[in-house]
C-alpha cells in the first residue's frame, strides 16, 4: 500500500484560517462507511442521527499554551514549543533556532517579577532539546501567562480567542494540538444529545505534534508512527462495554478518541481501565475491535489520519467524499468542516 494512494488535490483556499463565530454551524458530511453514500449538512443537526442507547467518545484533553517566545543570554530570539513534561521541571521541547540552543544556553522569557528562565540541559533524538525551567508556584499557571497557543503550521492567522482552539469539555491539560473534532460541539448540542438517551464517554490523549508529521516513506507500512499518552477511566471502560452489550454504538469523536480506545480494548472488544502510551497505527485492513462509526474532521493528504478514516470507510469511499468536499467548498482541517461516518 503507498503513501500516494492516499493524495487528493487541495486548493490552499479551502484551509480554515479562523474558526466559525458559531462552533455548530460548521457543515457536516454524512458519510455511509458501507454504500458510499454522502449527505451535506450542519453540525447542529448531528442529534438527527444518533439514536438513543449509542455512546459517544470524547477526548478531553485540553491544548497547553505551550509556545514561548523569549531571548537567549546573548539576546537573539528563541522559540521554545513544549513537547512532553519529563518531570522535576524539565520538558523535552522543540526549538528554534536549534543550532544557537547548544546545552548550557540560558534562555528568558517574559519580564520584571512575571519572568521565566530556563536552561538548555541536552539534545536529544530528532533534534529536541531537554529544558529545564526555573519558576515559582504553579506552572500551569506561568504558561497562561506567558504561553501562546500552539496553532497547526497551515494555520497563518493569529487567533483571537485562545478558547477557540479548545473543546468546550477539555479539562486535562497536556496537549500540544486540539483533538479538533470536538471544537464543533456547544454546551447545548452536549444537552440535547444526552438528553435523547446518548450516553458521553470520555477519554483522555494528548496530542503530540507528531500528529502533523508527514508520513515519509514510499509504503504506508514502513511508517514509525509517533507516540501519544491516553487514559481510559473505569467509569468509561464501564460505559462502553454497557453500550456494546445492549447494541448500541460506540461513536469516537476524532481520530484520537478512535486511538485510545482501540489502543486498549482487548480482541473481544471490551475495555477496562488503562492508562499508557500508544503508538498504534490505523490505515487500511485493521479490524476495528470497538469503534462503530467516527465524527471527524477533513484531513491532510498522505496523512496518517486520512488513512485511519479509509480503514473505516474505504479509501475509494473517503477519497470520493473528500472530492465531493472541494467541489462543495467544504473547509478543511484544524477549524474546518466536519465529516460524520456512519452505518
Amino acid at each position: 500500500m503507498k503513501t500516494s494512494d492516499f493524495y487528493y488535490d487541495l486548493p490552499q483556499e479551502l484551509i480554515a484560517q479562523t474558526p466559525l463565530a458559531a462552533r455548530d454551524h460548521s457543515r457536516l458530511m454524512l458519510l455511509n462507511k458501507t454504500t458510499g453514500a454522502v449527505e451535506h449538512r450542519h453540525f447542529y443537526e448531528l442529534p438527527q442521527f444518533l439514536r438513543p442507547g449509542d455512546c459517544l467518545v470524547l477526548n478531553d484533553s485540553r491544548v497547553l499554551p505551550a509556545r514561548l517566545i523569549g531571548h537567549r543570554e546573548s539576546g537573539g530570539a528563541v522559540e521554545v514549543l513544549l513537547l512532553i513534561d519529563r518531570g522535576e521541571k524539565v520538558w523535552e521541547c522543540l526549538v528554534r533556532p536549534g543550532k544557537k540552543c547548544h546545552p548550557g544556553t540560558k534562555l528568558f522569557f517574559g519580564e520584571g517579577e512575571h519572568q521565566l528562565t530556563a536552561e538548555v540541559l541536552e539534545e536529544v533524538a530528532g533534534g529536541n532539546r531537554l529544558i529545564r525551567f526555573n519558576y515559582e508556584g504553579i506552572f500551569l499557571e506561568t504558561l497562561e501567562r506567558l504561553g501562546k497557543m500552539p496553532l497547526p503550521p497551515y494555520i497563518k492567522e493569529e487567533l483571537q480567542d485562545q478558547e477557540r482552539y479548545q473543546t468546550v469539555y477539555s479539562k486535562v491539560s497536556g496537549s500540544a494540538a486540539a483533538p479538533t473534532a470536538g471544537l464543533h460541539f456547544t454546551p447545548e448540542l452536549l444537552r440535547e444529545i444526552e438528553a435523547m438517551g446518548v450516553r458521553l464517554a470520555y477519554v483522555t490523549l494528548h496530542v503530540g505534534l507528531g500528529t502533523f508529521r508527514p508520513v515519509k516513506s514510499d509504503d504506508v507500512e514502513h511508517h514509525d508512527m509517533h507516540s501519544e499518552y491516553c487514559m481510559i477511566s473505569k467509569q468509561t471502560a464501564d460505559i462502553i462495554n454497557e453500550t456494546k452489550r445492549a447494541g448500541g454504538r460506540v461513536i469516537c469523536v476524532g481520530t484520537t478518541s478512535c486511538r485510545t480506545i482501540e489502543s486498549w480494548a482487548a480482541d473481544d472488544g471490551t475495555m477496562q481501565e488503562c492508562a499508557g502510551w500508544t503508538k498504534i497505527f490505523i490505515y487500511p485492513g485493521y479490524r476495528f475491535k470497538v469503534l462503530d462509526c467516527l465524527i471527524t474532521n477533513f484531513h491532510l493528504p498522505e496523512s496518517t489520519l486520512i488513512m485511519l478514516v479509509s480503514a473505516l470507510a474505504g479509501k475509494e469511499h473517503v477519497l470520493e467524499a473528500y472530492r465531493q468536499a472541494v467541489e462543495e467548498k467544504y473547509r478543511f482541517f484544524s477549524f474546518g468542516d466536519a465529516m460524520f461516518l456512519h452505518d
